[in-house]
């Protein structure tokens, strides 16, 4: 009799309530033992239901019976969801329906779905690790997102992640600032000289992409902010090297210099399709706790990040560089272990980022990068009206700031 795999059967109802548990029990969480059961029953299930999966572990010659340590799991390359539909369910079963960025190919997106219990899985996750490192000393926020809703980019992860942080931490003011027509600039702007006159922190979040373009914009036509202490911005997709259009370094000066939001309280994060856990930065938990900035993507409990030598998918030193390889027990859905074309190095604190390792040629992709401008997480014709909005950002703030003082 054949095992039952289904969404309804005891063995994943009880995986996802085991996996369930195991993020719940916290940061502190340090039972390798039961990551480690845990990582195996989901590759037995993975195994057993992602058919290009279980072709791919065959041709190496592993299979559930053969692997007893999670470390011994087949990575997936992160290609394989550009290629295949990589679920452990029926596509029909979804609830989310999004595709990857495509960074370095916008023409081949991966695509990813979600089941009901894994959305559950991925939102306790993610929303214990966004309370821990962008909310760890407030419960609510007035929050602008610089990224549309799911009502307009359904099919962006990004948007639909994001609409989960604004209602688990964002006050009842909280906005989303492009829409159609591209970015409010004028609600933008008025916001933040609000919040100059208010005194009451706010929390931006969207793209680092729209971040260098807004703030390049203010810098060109002169326009400065005081944000009160205790503002952040939360931006996606800036790598170590390039940063959009500027480099990391330049980046905290510039929204030091044009938003006066301080470096540790800007926390980058790491999210891509194919693996469920954000990655986020260390800094403001670390400057709230008095400690030296030192800023790390932190592996939380129930992950595992490992770095492969680009050749060989040897593990290296620590401190060496290499392939990025996850591995999430949050990913039930898809694939438990997932091999990037991420280049990054291990450090005391968790993990950075360096860039992309471009296969064709057997190089890091920094330039690529660069000529990219950063569009992680978004859309051509999103970051085309971002760009477009931009235009009058001086001329704005001069009225803006007339009509305040008029009243």
């Amino acid at each position: 009799m054949l095992k039952d795999y289904s969404l309804e059967s005891d063995f994943v109802r009880e995986l996802d309530r085991d996996i369930l548990s195991y993020v719940e029990k916290g940061l502190e969480n340090r039972d390798e033992d039961g990551f480690n059961d845990l990582a195996l029953r989901c590759f037995e299930l993975q195994f057993n239901t992602v058919e290009p999966y279980r072709r791919f572990c065959l041709d190496k010659g592993r299979s559930p019976g053969k692997v007893e340590r999670w470390e011994d799991i087949p990575a997936v390359p992160s290609m394989a969801f550009k290629k295949f539909v990589m679920t452990s369910f029926p596509a029909e079963r979804a609830e989310q329906r999004y595709f990857t960025s495509g960074t370095t190919d916008p023409l081949n997106k991966g695509k990813i779905l979600r089941d009901p219990a894994g959305v559950t899985l991925i939102n306790a996750a993610n929303g214990l690790l966004t309370r821990e490192y962008v909310f760890p000393d407030v419960d609510r926020m007035r929050m602008f997102l610089m990224v549309p809703s799911p009502d307009i980019a359904p099919g962006m992860g990004m948007a639909v992640g994001l609409d989960v942080v604004r209602r688990m931490f964002g006050s009842p003011d909280s906005r989303y600032l492009i829409d159609r027509r591209g970015l409010d600039l004028t609600f933008l702007l008025s916001a933040l000289m609000e919040a100059e006159r208010t005194g009451e922190p706010i929390v931006i979040i969207g793209s680092t992409a729209g971040f260098v373009y807004f703030m390049n914009a203010c810098e060109r036509d002169g326009v400065r902010f005081r944000l009160p202490p205790g503002s952040r911005l939360c931006d996606g997709g800036g790598y170590l090297a390039q940063f959009g259009e500027c480099s990391r370094e330049e980046f905290y000066l510039k929204s030091a210099e044009i938003l006066q939001v301080d470096e540790h309280h800007c926390v980058n994060v790491l999210g891509m399709g194919e693996v469920s856990t954000n990655f986020f930065d260390n800094v403001l938990k670390d400057h709230l706790a008095g400690r030296p900035l030192a800023r790390a993507k932190v592996v939380p409990p129930w992950t595992r990040t490992r770095v492969v030598d680009v050749e060989t998918l040897e593990p290296v030193p620590d401190g060496d560089p290499g392939l990025l390889r996850h591995y999430d027990l949050v990913n039930r859905g898809m694939v438990v272990a997932v091999q990037t074309d991420n280049v990054g190095f291990m450090t005391p604190g968790g993990f950075e980022i360096i860039g992309r390792w471009k296969k064709t040629s057997w190089e890091l992709e920094t330039e690529a990068i660069k000529q990219a401008h950063g569009p992680r997480f978004m859309t051509p014709i999103i970051e085309f009206l971002l760009k477009r909005s931009l235009k009058k950002v001086g001329k704005l703030h001069d009225k803006i700031t007339r009509t305040n003082a008029g009243r």
